[in-house]
Formats: C-alpha cells, structure tokens, sequence
C-alpha cells in the first residue's frame, strides 16, 4: 500500500477510535450513503467538465468514503468484517478473473462485442445470475437505468421492442429528425420534462416506471426463449 494511503487509512483510524471524532464514531453504512452518492455526483461533474483540479479533489472525497467504509466493515466480528486491504483484493482477484484474454496463461485477445460477451458471461457465472437483468441496481436514475437494461439486453441477446405501436413510431421518427445533432436531442428531452411538468407528471417518476416495465419485458422474452430452445 502506497505510503499515501496507508496515512489516509491511519487518519480514519484514529478518527473512529476512542478519543477520535465523535462524528465520525457515530457514522455507520447507512448514514454515510447520502455522502456517497453526492461524492459520486461531484465527481461526474468534475469530468463532464473536464476539470482535472476537481477531478482529484472528487476522487479524494470519493476514496474517503470508500476508506470509510472499510474502517466501519473492519469492526464487525468475524467472519463478516473486512478491511480496506480485504477490498483491494477482491477486486484485483475479480479484474484477473475476468480477463481471462490479458491474464490466462495462453491469453487469446478478444475485442468488441466478443469482449463485451465473455465479460458478461463470466459475471453471470460467478454470480449464479438467471437473467440478464440481475444486478441493475433499480436505483440507478432514471434514464441510466433505462440504458444499462437495454444494454444488459443487448449483451444477453435478448431482443425486446418498444411496447406498443406509438413509441417505436415517436422513436423511429425522432431518429430521422434527429440525425446526428446531439444537441437536439437534449433540447428534445428538456422539452419532455416540461411538458410533463406542465400536466403535474412527475418525468422522472415515469421514465423509471419506463425503465421497470421494460425490464419486466426483458425477463418475460428470457422465459420464453428458454422454453422454446431449451437451456443446451
């Protein structure tokens, strides 16, 4: 461990132990995850403005809660705790497993969608996982939510149209209007949101509901493939 981080580590300690920060002591999982989730934010937006000065500052306050974590993990009892050390094993043990094509003994190189495939085929394997949507987090916001189940989709082969015939007409005819013009979309989806705020919907709200129904539609498809071609 660099020499930066185990100062970093030693900090939290001190900052839990007796005669430490009494806020600090009194934090637990729970009441950490609103920090998480805007530390994450505010590193987003360090990088959406390409912001190197944030972007190290961000990532500084997102590793604090990750130090955090750990330090709160480390004072449960066997075999339950687990400590900053326990983490960055874990996930050097999962890049390596999941790379067979860098780190195999004979490495056979795979790119693009063959890539993308044994990744996710690998995942899905170690986590004993039934459908391709297992493991979206349903929390994710809305339209991120959306994404990563058509792209989970995708991945697992599973073909799922928009539902009903007025979606897949809107999207057809807003993929030809369009174009290329990202900027045009973002001014369609700006529209949207108005819109329905000016009817008292909740965009949000809706575009989540979207976003379940649609995985719902994925399962569904799941099912039916594996009765109609078996599970060879």
């Amino acid at each position: 461990m660099a020499d930066a981080l185990r100062e970093l580590v030693a900090v939290m300690d001190r900052l839990r132990s007796p005669g430490g920060c009494p806020w600090d002591a009194a934090q637990t999982h729970v009441t950490l995850l609103p920090y998480l989730l805007e530390e994450a934010y505010e590193t987003i937006e360090a990088v959406e403005l390409d912001d190197s000065v944030a972007l190290r500052e961000e990532l500084g306050d997102l590793l604090l809660q990750v130090v955090f974590h750990a330090r709160i993990a480390a004072e449960r009892p066997a075999p339950d705790g687990f400590d900053l050390d326990d983490v960055a094993a874990g996930i050097t043990a999962k890049l390596v497993r999941r790379h067979p094509h860098v780190f195999a003994e004979a490495p056979t190189p795979a790119q693009g969608a063959d890539a993308d495939a044994a990744w996710f085929a690998l995942k899905s394997a170690e986590k004993g996982r039934t459908s391709v949507t297992d493991g979206v987090p349903m929390a994710l916001p809305a339209l991120t939510l959306a994404t990563k189940l058509r792209h989970r989709a995708q991945a697992g082969g599973v073909p799922v149209p928009l539902a009903g015939d007025l979606p897949a007409t809107l999207a057809a005819d807003a993929l030809v209007c369009l174009g290329d013009d990202e900027a045009a979309l973002a001014e369609l989806l700006m529209a949207l949101v108005v819109v329905a705020d000016e009817r008292g919907w909740d965009a949000e709200g809706v575009a989540r509901g979207a976003a379940r129904a649609f995985r719902d539609r994925v399962v569904a498809a799941e099912v039916v493939g594996t009765a109609e071609f078996g599970d060879d």
